[in-house]
């Protein structure tokens, strides 16, 4: 049968993958679900703007009694968020075993725990929808690694299996757990199995096309069910080779771009978020040549460096490493966040922060109640992999006043929403919530601590009292949202800057040529007002866009924790 959908370069990419017979017939394959899927999906063309911003929450954030979790978030969001966030990206909702929803058991379902395609269908009415494609491994559970066990030759080769002598000492390591779990088949055998994350994680082979290609599937599969966005969870360790890091290979580079260009043969608007919680340059190489692999890339070193540009009450680190970002291309952006279901990695920060800094965040965290994870470096040290620790939590002491640490924590967000690109916001930093001590000693997990779900009348009984932190974080984020997305001057794609205007006082300037407009975005990092004088050729009168009051002269003084948003003509 002749092929249907030509592409020189996705034959080119399985080429370099797979032997000769192999990818003949991973190109026939692809076709096949190219061709299935274009009759199902229709293509809706979006462009990100100003307008956009994500909202990370789990399915089940939100809980009423008798109603399916997913139904109660949409009306949660509905009624409470409304539009000023055009985008969910709802953390994994497939049938899981652990972690979460990321050890997921089948691609394809809605976990019955969570509610029904529909559910998600409703969502998708009044939000763009983001999932996550948990595409490095599979639950242990899942029928793909029963059948593997069991001898089905249609799984033969679909897991990677190693002899345990096997030196894997120069493999990248994110946890301090064993790569190798024994697993017992169908017939007693012991067999050693790769788990990068967990003994419940069990890494997919990609070196076996048939995973590529029912990988394929399920990542179209989610562009049928309305996904718009889809976050490569993990994506760094993809490909293995025995004797090498096993992160950021060349074929792991070459499955995203060949993975972006079969989804765009059917619906070339979908935007593919890579996920790799590693140091910075390498973080930014997913971006590719700015046009072939990922759209956005998570800004993993902002997180740190910005709790530690708050804590230390300068911003000089911080400022030093934005001065130096650099986007391949006007097609591309960061996705920029401080909080997720994850802690706050410190590997994005190495190279930036030294390790008496390092040490000075892990301490710090520590002191204000949170925990540390651990990864293994060779075989025997370990050093710091995240924080686990609530956002607002690790910005402020747990003595600290309840002002203080909202006028920190929001200081925090307002830099985040600034910053080039798109904002993600996790659902508990924009309800302000803390660290959930009950959930890490329920499931002995550190990241527990930042994954609390909630009563949908707690919630709500909480966000109503106006004295409430929930209620005056909520109300302050929700407004710098609105005053964000109404701004044509933070287009993810415009051109930016970062002034230098004093050690205290992080700066980001945004400029739209296109309608004569410019933002210079202040932010005071300490606890004492701070005097600055503003560029002599930065035009004047400008106007605040939080306190709508105008702007006459080049010197001026930022309020303790200030946030100053000045808007102005001209370029």
């Amino acid at each position: 049968m002749p092929l249907r959908y030509q592409s020189h370069t996705i034959r080119q990419r399985l080429d370099f993958l797979y032997s000769e017979e192999d990818a003949e017939a991973a190109y026939a394959a692809v076709n096949r679900l190219v061709d299935k899927y274009r009759q199902k999906i229709e293509s809706t063309p979006y462009k990100l703007s100003e307008k956009d911003a994500i909202l990370i929450t789990y399915g089940n954030q939100v809980i009423r009694h008798n109603e399916a979790p997913l139904e109660t978030l949409r009306d949660f969001l509905e009624a409470r968020v409304g539009d000023i966030i055009n985008t969910v990206h709802i953390l994994p909702f497939y049938p899981y075993s652990s972690d979460d929803g990321f050890s997921v058991i089948d691609y394809k379902e809605v976990s019955p725990q969570m509610g029904e395609w529909r559910d998600i269908h409703a969502i998708a009415h009044n939000y763009r929808l983001m999932f996550d494609a948990v595409i490095n491994h599979v639950s242990r559970y899942s029928y793909w690694f029963k059948a593997f066990l069991a001898g089905d030759a249609k799984f033969k080769g679909f897991f990677i299996e190693m002899d345990p002598t096997t030196d894997l000492s120069m493999e990248v390591r994110p946890r301090t757990t064993p790569l190798l779990s024994e697993f017992n088949d169908e017939e007693g055998h012991v067999r050693y199995i790769w788990t990068t994350f967990s003994k419940d994680q069990v890494d997919l082979n990609y070196q076996n096309y048939r995973v590529l290609v029912a990988v394929l599937d399920a990542l179209l599969s989610y562009i049928e069910q309305g996904a718009k966005l889809l976050r490569l969870d993990a994506i760094a360790f993809l490909w293995k080779e025995v004797g090498t890091a096993c992160v950021h290979l060349p074929q792991t580079h070459e499955l995203i771009q060949l993975m972006r260009e079969v989804l765009h043969l059917v619906a070339p608007e979908v935007i593919i978020i890579t996920e790799t919680n590693v140091p910075h340059e390498e973080n930014v190489s997913y971006f590719g040549s700015g046009d072939d692999e990922a759209q956005m890339v998570y800004n993993f070193a902002l997180p740190p460096l910005l709790a530690h540009g708050i804590l230390t009450e300068n911003a000089g680190v911080l400022q030093q490493w934005a001065s130096t970002l650099e986007l391949p291309s006007d097609k591309v952006c960061f996705f920029n966040f401080t909080a997720s279901h994850d802690g706050i990695g410190l590997r994005a920060a190495s190279g930036i922060l030294d390790d008496e800094q390092i040490e000075f965040l892990v301490q710090t965290a520590t002191e204000h109640g949170g925990l540390v994870s651990y990864r293994a470096i060779g075989n025997d040290e370990q050093n710091p992999y995240e924080i686990n620790c609530n956002y607002m939590d690790l910005l402020t002491h747990p003595s600290d006043s309840d002002e203080n640490r909202i006028r920190r924590m929001l200081l925090s967000q307002a830099v985040m929403l600034a910053m080039p690109g798109v904002p993600g916001i996790y659902f508990h930093s924009l309800i302000g919530t803390r660290n959930y001590y009950d959930g890490v000693q329920r499931t002995g997990i550190n990241r527990s601590i930042n994954r609390e779900k909630f009563s949908l009348q707690f919630l709500e009984e909480e966000l109503d009292q106006t004295s409430s932190s929930k209620n005056r974080v909520f109300a302050a984020y929700k407004r710098a949202i609105s005053i964000r997305t109404r701004e044509r001057a933070f287009d993810p794609f415009g051109p930016f800057d970062f002034p230098r205007l004093h050690p205290q006082v992080f700066a980001i300037a945004h400029r739209c040529c296109e309608h004569s407009e410019q933002i210079l975005a202040l932010h005071n990092f300490s606890a004492a007002p701070v005097a600055i004088t503003l560029a002599d050729d930065f035009p004047l009168p400008a106007e605040d866009l939080f306190s709508h009051q105008p702007v006459e002269a080049h010197d001026m003084t930022l309020d303790p924790y200030g946030i100053v948003w000045l808007k102005t003509s001209g370029c």
